[in-house]
């Protein structure tokens, strides 16, 4: 059963000339909720992950499980105000404007190899920031992992660029 077949696309959201690609459909699939974890789970097994970290929030979905199904822990990387303890934040830049996330101080110990989780890739800027942060505290970057790629954006290719592993389970090209 091919993932991309459970993604739904919402044209012109949230702006005239986006296509959206909504995971919220494969989420809700019982069947393609299972195959994506399970694919995930079988890509990294072997990888010897110590944490998974997963950007806001649906990388919270797919992170949070995949790190109970390795047998790891999971870090939770939210936009800035949300983390209730210490900690370093990462400024980035977005089409009209910026923000910034953040990652707990204590949340990666030297040397502790992390996978880096999200729904898709389009520009890339909070997956560079994010794997800026883990880093930055200490962390040995696996791979960067998502559910979707949209490569004609360049999001994957600018973490290449940047020296990191890139996987996807599925691309949207052309759009």
């Amino acid at each position: 059963m091919p993932i991309k077949s459970r993604i739904r696309t919402i044209p012109h959201y949230p702006h005239e000339g986006i296509m959206f690609r909504d995971i919220t459909s494969l989420l809700k699939d019982p069947v393609g909720y299972r195959v994506m974890i399970n694919e995930l789970v079988n890509r990294y097994t072997d990888k010897h992950i110590d944490k998974v970290a997963g950007i806001e929030a649906r990388g919270f979905i797919i992170g949070s499980v995949l790190a109970y199904m390795l047998g790891v822990g999971f870090i939770p990387i939210r936009k800035k105000g949300k983390l209730p303890a210490e900690t370093i934040g990462h400024d980035y830049d977005l089409e009209y404007g910026s923000d910034r996330i953040e990652i707990h101080a204590d949340a990666i110990d030297k040397g502790e190899r992390i996978l880096l989780v999200d729904d898709l890739i389009a520009t890339g800027g909070t997956a560079i920031a994010a794997a800026s942060l883990i880093e930055k505290i200490g962390g040995k970057l696996v791979e960067c992992c998502f559910v979707i790629d949209l490569p004609d954006i360049g999001g994957a290719q600018r973490l290449r660029d940047k020296g990191h592993k890139v996987f996807s389970l599925c691309e949207f090209e052309g759009e």
